[in-house]
Formats: structure tokens, sequence, C-alpha cells
């Protein structure tokens, strides 16, 4: 895939940037070039690769998904100066 100078204008634009004209037709390289890999890259057959969770084939050591801490919502809140139904009362600050 080719890019003209119009569609690196057009899609800085839209991406609100902005660039200077000197450097239009090296960006359409750069894009040109992106998008000619990307077409590079459809082309390769991964029917029989599995996909990965994660680039690097790493163990991800998670810690176990239970409780640690004591729940202590009631100590802090006796110590709020103002609260109502189990929430912190705090002034309003945005008029």
């Amino acid at each position: 895939m080719s890019f003209s100078k119009e569609q690196v204008n057009t899609v800085a634009w839209l991406a609100r940037l902005a660039i200077d004209d000197d450097k239009v037709e090296a960006y359409a390289h750069d894009l040109s070039s992106i998008f000619g890999f990307v077409e590079q890259m459809d082309g390769i057959d991964t029917d029989n690769v599995a996909p990965l969770a994660h680039p690097l084939n790493q163990m991800q050591r998670l810690r176990p998904d239970r409780v640690s801490e004591p729940d202590r919502r009631d100590t802090f809140l006796a110590q709020a100066p103002l609260t109502e139904a189990g929430l912190y009362l705090v002034p309003k600050v945005i008029e």
C-alpha cells in the first residue's frame, strides 16, 4: 500500500496533528512501509499457531484471591467527623 501526500495530510488532520510540509513525503514513505509490513504479515499462515496470553512465554505468579486484611471499616468511620449510612460526609466543593 502506498500513501500519497494528500492521504498523509488527511490522516494528520483527522489525528489533529500538525506536521511540517517538508516532512510529509517522509511520513508517506514510513506509513507505506508500515502498511506494507502489515500486508506481509497478513500473508502468514497462523492457523496452527496457538494464541498467546502474553508476548513472553512466562508463568505469572499470582497470589491466591483471598482476604488477607481484616475489615476495619467501622473503625475508620468512627474517626470521621461526619458519616451517614456507612458513608463519609464531606463538604460540597462544586457549586
